[in-house]
């Protein structure tokens, strides 16, 4: 007799683009997109094995589907398993610890160019039409804190305009030292404040 393999929230870790066959070929394998609270121990039936990832797998489920004998958690952590119950049932409760590392490096370092860049409220303010009414060439919006940037003589020179009034530059070369000549836009770097 097969085992019975119930993955109970699969759209968490494959929207569709992935085949099951590979878990399939171990038994008797059910599939649901999503389980409501109220759906989990009659889903859950007689299976030895589930698979889960936002479903919570209490001690109340634990003690409902006494076959059970293996709980994979889709995700990096333990909270939606009561892991002491399981402990007490014999279950095995395992998670993938190291999945998406790459994904949260790349992650990473969009969030820190966000930050710098403000593209994303740059992108919100063109969209919005704030290019097109622009007066200028290089679009500063001072709701958003996005701005335009002017490219030349090796340095960059971002001006952000806050409250409408006040403006700071930030000022790099590649070298680093800062020039004693003024800059493009007629301001001294040691006199920003």
């Amino acid at each position: 007799m097969d085992m019975k393999i119930v993955v109970l929230d699969g759209c968490a870790a494959n929207s569709g683009d992935i085949s099951w066959d590979s878990i399939g070929k171990y038994g008797e394998l059910t599939v649901y997109d999503r389980t409501d609270r109220s759906e989990v121990v009659s889903r859950i039936g007689d299976a030895e094995i589930i698979t889960t990832n936002k479903t919570v797998i209490d001690r109340a489920v634990i003690e409902a589907c006494p076959n059970l004998r293996y709980i994979g958690v889709l995700a990096t952590g333990y909270n939606v398993v009561d892991v002491e119950a399981a402990h007490e049932h014999g279950i095995v409760v395992t998670n993938v610890p190291g999945y998406s590392t790459d994904a949260v490096a790349q992650f990473t370092f969009a969030l820190l160019l966000e930050l710098a860049n403000r593209v994303g409220a740059h992108d919100a303010s063109v969209k919005d039409g704030g290019w097109v009414r622009s007066k200028d060439f290089s679009q500063c919006d001072a709701d958003h804190g996005a701005c335009g940037q002017d490219y030349g003589y090796h340095r960059l020179w971002q001006y952000r305009y806050e409250g409408g009034r006040d403006r700071t530059c930030i000022w790099h070369e590649g070298a680093g030292e800062q020039p004693d000549e003024e800059s493009p836009a007629g301001w001294r770097l040691d006199k920003l404040g």
